[in-house]
């Protein structure tokens, strides 16, 4: 919706200045400029509308795997639990069918870079230096600065504030890897993660 916002202004400013070099004649739009403005809106609201469904998809995958506990080189619950970055590329296969690598230094290297914190979406990796070197520690952004995530041996998968002393101190950067995540507009989900159909 954010992204229909934007361009149906920039199209209706070029429609009356269009018009506009007819004269001083009232503006009256035609059959044509109204169906290829509908079209327009239309198009730019299914979009948004895939875009927010592909960041819902991956944000209640990486939910479903709250609890699960952390192991070292694991890829799932089936493997008895995960690392950080192999709960990354499980939520990302799932979710979206995307193939990632398999280490968080991997992944630092795909997509494009988040500027800092402020300019975070849902869905972006988030990196992190606790090993005494750049991106040894992957987790996805889940918005209002907090993050999910398989911490280490002897935790389970979780969902931290960014904005502790520890993670502030050892944050490497960001990278958005579905760059449509620009359009999903940031605010608060409530999800229910309780079985569907009772």
């Amino acid at each position: 919706m954010h992204m229909v916002r934007k361009i149906l202004p920039v199209a209706l400013v070029a429609l009356l200045a269009a018009s506009s070099a007819w004269g001083d004649e009232p503006y009256s739009a035609s059959q044509a400029e109204t169906s290829l403005l509908r079209r327009a809106t239309s198009s730019a609201q299914a979009a948004v509308s895939s875009t927010t469904n592909r960041i819902n998809s991956l944000l209640d995958k990486s939910m479903s795997f709250l609890g699960i506990r952390y192991r070292s080189g694991g890829n799932g619950p089936a493997a008895g639990g995960f690392d950080c970055s192999g709960l990354v590329k499980q939520v990302f296969g799932d979710a979206l069918g995307v193939n990632l690598p398999r280490t968080a230094a991997g992944m630092a290297q795909l997509g494009d870079k988040v500027s800092g914190i402020q300019d975070l979406k849902p869905g972006d990796l988030v990196f992190f230096n606790t090993m005494s070197r750049a991106f040894s520690h992957v987790g996805i952004y889940v918005g209002d600065n907090r993050f999910i995530h398989a911490p280490s041996t002897g935790s389970v998968v979780r969902v931290e504030q960014m904005d502790t002393d520890y993670w502030r101190k050892r944050f490497n950067g960001a990278r958005r890897l579905v760059p449509e995540a620009q359009a999903f507009e940031m605010r608060p989900v409530e999800r229910d993660l309780s079985v569907q159909g009772e």
